[in-house]
C-alpha cells in the first residue's frame, strides 16, 4: 500500500546514526544519501524510508501514532532494540511477545532521538 515515508529530524548525522545502527539488523541500509537526506531500503532497492533534515524544533506525531519495521526474525527484532538503545533511542516497551495482537507476534518498541514512536516487528510461528 505505502510507497514510502519520511520523518523530519532536527539533526542529521544523529538520526542517519541512530537509524544506521537500528535498521542494519532487520536487512535495511543507506541506499541513498545528500546534505539533507537519507534514504533506507533493501540493498539493491530503493528507499522506503527517509529521514530529511528540518532544524529547528519537530512537531512528532502524538502517542497514536508509529512505524512498524518488518524484522527477518526475533533476534534481529532484539538486535534492532539494543541497536537503538545504543545511538540514542528510548526504551518505549521493550522486546517482547506481544499476545495481545497475535499468538506469533513478536516486536520491539523504542522512540527515536527526534521523538517518533517505531517498531520492529515479525508476525510468523518460529
Amino acid at each position: 500500500m505505502l510507497h514510502h515515508l519520511s520523518f523530519a529530524v532536527a539533526d542529521l548525522a544523529r538520526s542517519s546514526a541512530f537509524y544506521d545502527a537500528a535498521l542494519a539488523p532487520l536487512g535495511y541500509i543507506r541506499v541513498w544519501d545528500d546534505s539533507v537526506a537519507v534514504g533506507y531500503g533493501h540493498p539493491g532497492g530503493g528507499d522506503k524510508f527517509a529521514i530529511k533534515l528540518r532544524p529547528g524544533a519537530q512537531t512528532v506525531p502524538g502517542e497514536g501514532f508509529h512505524v512498524a519495521f518488518a524484522a527477518p526474525s526475533r533476534e534481529a527484532a532484539d538486535l534492532f532494540f539494543a541497536a537503538a538503545l545504543q545511538h540514542g533511542g528510548q526504551d518505549n516497551g521493550g522486546s517482547e511477545l506481544c499476545p495481545e495482537y497475535d499468538d506469533h507476534y513478536y516486536a520491539a518498541f523504542v522512540i527515536d532521538p527526534d521523538g517518533y514512536r517505531i517498531e520492529a516487528v515479525i508476525n510468523q510461528a518460529v
